[in-house]
């Protein structure tokens, strides 16, 4: 399986279930796998044959910026909807950082998987 790759693309959004955190913008860090056939595109030289992992990131850009979750769980899970139905990916792993989470931590977050 080829795999396109976007790391640590950093988004500011409201997240988490303190008070506090609801008040104010948290960054936090998306990492993305995605199952795609590069061989076309390799072939053609064209980026239209390929997933453009520049119009993913402006989509995610856009939803996690004006989103509002408590768990990093549940937008980790709406992340993979939107690349696996909008983008027409059949597998996809994505990993949301939350730094700063946990005092004494340097990082938290979740790590999933969907699609075949």
């Amino acid at each position: 399986m080829d795999k396109i790759f976007l790391h640590e693309l950093k988004i500011e959004t409201i997240i988490g279930i303190w008070e506090w955190e609801r008040k104010i913008r948290q960054t936090i860090i998306i990492d993305l796998e995605m199952a795609a056939d590069i061989a076309k595109a390799a072939a053609t030289d064209d980026v239209a044959d390929t997933l453009n992992y520049k119009l993913v990131a402006k989509r995610l850009q856009a939803f996690v910026g004006e989103s509002s979750f408590q768990l990093v769980e549940t937008l980790a899970e709406r992340i993979a909807g939107i690349v696996r139905e909008e983008f027409g990916v059949s597998w996809v792993k994505v990993t949301v950082h939350k730094p700063g989470a946990i005092r004494g931590s340097r990082d938290v977050g979740v790590v999933i998987e969907r699609g075949e």
